[in-house]
């Protein structure tokens, strides 16, 4: 259906144990609110569009870190989850279902490029083991 929920990737700091997630916010600037996207109709009129590097929300955690999540692929933003407001630690416990981020449309003619740079499980756990292997 080409839609991108954006989530945590499980190796996010975030994830990690310990952290605990203190504030999330969707106010990117002075005037500009990811809360404020207002989406109507088939063609989602009102929609913000994003590009990859646009962000989508702060996290801060209780030991003072600050992360800001961008969005990764191009498109329109479609919602966000204003559950995890209410409720921060559904971003830890459900992180690829009810703890997602937010929700992105690519352009139909982009679509099957975001798609197809995308990693697979196999290649995702690969490229930890080299992150964490280069690390050490």
């Amino acid at each position: 259906s080409r839609i991108c929920v954006i989530t945590l990737a499980e190796a996010h700091p975030l994830l990690q144990s310990g952290k605990t997630i203190k504030n999330i916010n969707y106010q990117i600037s002075a005037n500009c609110s990811r809360l404020q996207n207002k989406v109507s109709g088939k063609s989602k009129r009102g929609a913000q569009f994003l590009t990859e590097l646009a962000p989508l929300c702060r996290i801060s955690s209780s030991d003072g870190e600050e992360y800001t999540i961008y969005s990764c692929i191009r498109g329109r933003l479609i919602e966000v989850n204003e559950n995890i407001l209410s409720n921060p630690a559904l971003l830890q416990e459900k992180p690829s279902t009810e703890g997602y981020i937010a929700v992105v449309l690519p352009k139909f003619e982009e679509s099957k490029s975001v798609t197809q740079g995308l990693l697979t499980q196999k290649e995702y756990e690969e490229v930890l083991l080299k992150r964490r292997s280069s690390a050490s």
